[in-house]
């Protein structure tokens, strides 16, 4: 009778550990189903963004030919690397991108200096008056930029800078409401004891500066540095306000003016030099993902 007795009571719990085991295996199946069609959706989503790169980078393969064919040709056959030589070459590429280099650079070390120290005395200095200033440099950020326009041309040709990279270079130097904004955010997160001690120990405001705070500062330096580069390489509208010699021509201007110059025709040396003028960001873009990644996490535009 006990033998009896004792075997429903062993089949009690090996039914619920099948039961739990087929609970956790059908759960297990759904996650999977979700990844599947989460990561499927981010796929075909970035697919819109992927194809245009993938027709700019077919189309500087191509030759002549094949620029008309409908339907449309994806492999050119043969491909052509010499469209690039030729781009290269006779589109004097190698001015157009020394004349960017010239702006860029100094724009990025500009929009660091400036932008750095003016949002370091709005985060991190106490004066009278502070939060009210801010509020009203943040309020610009409402204006549109080519509203402006028409008064610093007006500006920048009573100081004869018209025909020259100062109106692309100088206004850097003196900070822009957008990164003052983000460099404060990241400047407010730092603990006040740094600070503080450096103080008792004697240390100025500037000190504190540019021995303590910028150095734990370098994830969001980068984010502006990387920002104000992608602005400044890309900018199409300043250098055709303010420049109008070819000799000065930007990346931007350049192609525009290929296309003016050569036409359909040759459409497949201006792709080869938008691919050529692309490259540098995303090679920028590759080294500088993991900083560029964690400044936007710790200055407090994170989703």
């Amino acid at each position: 009778m006990a033998s009896k007795l004792s075997l429903p009571t062993e089949a009690v719990p090996v039914q619920r550990s099948s039961n739990q085991r087929s609970r956790s295996s059908r759960v297990r199946g759904w996650r999977i189903l979700g990844s599947v069609l989460k990561y499927g959706a981010l796929l075909l989503c970035s697919a819109f963004f992927i194809l245009p790169w993938v027709w700019m980078i077919s189309t500087s393969l191509k030759n002549p030919q094949e620029l008309s064919v409908y339907p449309p040709i994806w492999i050119p056959h043969p491909i052509r690397w010499d469209n690039y030589l030729q781009a290269f070459r006779g589109a004097d590429f190698a001015t157009y991108l020394t004349n960017t280099l010239l702006v860029t650079v100094p724009s990025v070390i500009g929009a660091v200096l400036s932008n750095a120290l003016v949002a370091y005395g709005f985060g991190r200095v106490r004066w009278p008056g502070r939060d009210w200033i801010f509020g009203i440099v943040l309020a610009t950020l409402i204006l549109p930029s080519f509203v402006t326009f028409i008064p610093l041309y007006l500006i920048f040709r009573q100081l004869n800078w018209i025909n020259t990279y100062l109106p692309l270079v100088i206004p850097t130097f003196l900070g822009s409401p957008f990164f003052i904004f983000l460099l404060r955010q990241f400047f407010m997160g730092l603990p006040e004891e740094l600070s503080d001690a450096a103080r008792v120990d004697g240390a100025s405001e500037f000190r504190i500066f540019t021995q303590i705070i910028l150095p734990l500062a370098r994830p969001a330096l980068a984010v502006v540095a990387l920002f104000q580069f992608i602005g400044s390489w890309n900018d199409y509208f300043g250098p055709l306000i303010y420049l109008s010699d070819k000799a000065l021509y930007t990346i931007s201007l350049g192609i525009a003016n290929m296309q003016s110059s050569y036409g359909f025709m040759n459409f497949a040396w201006i792709m080869a030099a938008t691919c050529m003028s692309v490259l540098p960001i995303v090679v920028l873009f590759f080294f500088a993902q993991r900083m560029f990644i964690e400044g936007i996490a710790l200055t407090g535009l994170k989703g």
